[in-house]
């Protein structure tokens, strides 16, 4: 569908077809050329004849398409008790109009996802990069602007998807504001999905230059909006507000923003990449441990990921589990948590690596994954996908982490903040196998009904289409 060019003429050639309705004969004449048109007539014959649900046409049941204008125009003229042309082109305006929202539902959307940075490997990153790899395989026109990066380059050449690389070194870039304005020229794009806050303020601020009409701002954090950003939420130039999960919608009411215009939409994880057959044992044998060593795995590194309170209750579980292990992945810059892991005397019980992409099968070779943030926490992904392989979780009660992890029934929630709260939950989860087991198995059912990459296609990909549709329609 082109909002621009074609929805309104299609909207006036309906307007004139009712017009030649409302004056002319419904019957044989500018009606009766092809099934479409020839409605009235099939009307006319249900009010004459009464032929019930099968309407006919001089005679002989019509079978080509189902009735549907013609009931709508038999309904309109049955106080009447005949036809008139009055009765004929308002349900025929109505049916057609509803051909316009059935092209809109039925048309590729043209989508451009604005990242800001140029990581690839965080939370962020992947869930926008299988947002997009998603929709395009859904059919849409993808586009994907970022800041310059190989990887990104690389991977969005794999996947057929338009890539740009814009500097966006700050909200007033104005050269990216520029480059961006040429992109949504050349792609005619209808929605603009901004990624954190500077990728909204350069929508909005090449908005000035073309019209974006659907502009769609993601929230995946619950730091608290200073008064700028609040602006950036409550400008009507924004059409609506992805949230990630429901505590984060719940903080941004608090802000003050409008809770219509905010949707939660959970982060996904593709269950079919993450899945309880993926092999871990690659894994343990490049640790160098055996199937006696009980892992625990935080994927992240952060300040306010916890990973200093994870090493700090990982002290106290080595005194009750000797044989237990931590192996934090995400670390680029290991040295201070290793000197932290050495003080607390667990130099041989502690790994650390940089940036995988065998994910899922780290987390298939952990017994239990751990989340310790403390602060603006959306929803913990390494949780989620550790669900997904079937691998017990252990989080903060903080966030949207409750959300996914329901302390007792899919994992086991700490306060934020108090290693000796998540010590005893890693040890429980030590000495209790099937706690661990039973836990895993429901949350992998939690994540494919309500955290899955389909899941969050199904609820996105629904969301643009209504908002076009109403854009359409203003």
């Amino acid at each position: 569908m082109v909002v621009r060019s074609r929805v309104p003429g299609v909207l006036a050639l309906l307007v004139s077809l009712s017009c030649l309705l409302l004056f002319s004969d419904p019957g044989a004449g500018v009606l009766a050329t092809n099934d479409e048109t020839r409605s009235p007539v099939l009307a006319r014959d249900i009010l004459a004849h009464g032929h019930g649900l099968l309407a006919r046409l001089n005679g002989a049941p019509h079978l080509n398409k189902p009735p549907l204008r013609a009931w709508l125009i038999a309904f309109a003229a049955w106080p009447l008790g005949s036809l008139t042309q009055a009765s004929a082109a308002v349900p025929s305006l109505l049916a057609a109009l509803g051909v316009v929202v059935a092209d809109v539902a039925r048309e590729p959307l043209r989508v451009l996802q604005l990242y800001p940075k140029s990581d690839y490997f965080t939370g962020a990153a992947v869930q926008l990069r299988e947002l997009a790899g998603g929709l395009k395989r859904r059919g849409h026109e993808v586009v994907l602007v970022a800041r310059p990066s190989d990887v990104w380059a690389e991977k969005a050449r794999d996947a057929g998807i338009p890539y740009y690389p814009l500097s966006m070194t700050s909200e007033l870039d104005l050269r990216s504001v520029l480059g961006l304005v040429r992109i949504l020229r050349a792609h005619r794009i209808q929605i603009v999905h901004a990624h954190k806050g500077r990728a909204r303020t350069l929508a909005m601020l090449a908005g000035l230059f073309v019209r974006i009409p659907v502009l769609v701002l993601n929230r995946g954090v619950s730091f608290p909006l200073d008064p700028f950003n609040r602006l950036g939420y409550t400008t009507r130039r924004v059409t609506a507000i992805v949230a990630v999960c429901e505590s984060i919608k719940r903080g941004l009411v608090a802000a003050g923003i409008d809770s219509d215009k905010i949707h939660v939409i959970y982060s996904g994880t593709d269950t079919d990449r993450f899945h309880p057959l993926v092999d871990g044992s690659s894994i343990r044998r490049e640790l160098g441990l055996t199937p006696d060593h009980f892992v625990i795995t935080q994927v992240g590194v952060r300040s306010w990921k916890g990973n200093d309170d994870v090493i700090d209750a990982m002290a106290m579980v080595a005194r009750r589990a000797p044989l237990a292990r931590l192996l934090i992945v995400g670390a680029r810059r290991p040295e201070g948590l290793l000197e932290r892991a050495r003080r607390r005397g667990l130099a041989d019980n502690v790994f650390l690596w940089g940036y995988r992409e065998d994910i899922p099968e780290i987390l298939a070779a952990t017994d239990c994954c751990v989340d310790a943030s403390y602060a603006g926490l959306g929803l913990t992904g390494a949780l989620r996908e550790a669900l997904a392989v079937e691998t017990a979780a252990t989080g903060t009660a903080i966030g949207g982490n409750p959300e996914l992890v329901i302390d007792g029934e899919t994992g086991l929630l700490v306060p934020p903040r108090d290693p000796p709260a998540l010590a005893a939950a890693m040890v429980r989860m030590i000495e209790d196998p099937a706690l661990r087991r039973r836990t895993a198995v429901a949350g992998r059912k939690l994540v494919e009904a309500r955290f899955s990459l389909r899941a969050k296609l199904d609820a996105t990909e629904a969301l643009y289409r209504r908002l076009v549709a109403e854009r359409c329609r203003q």
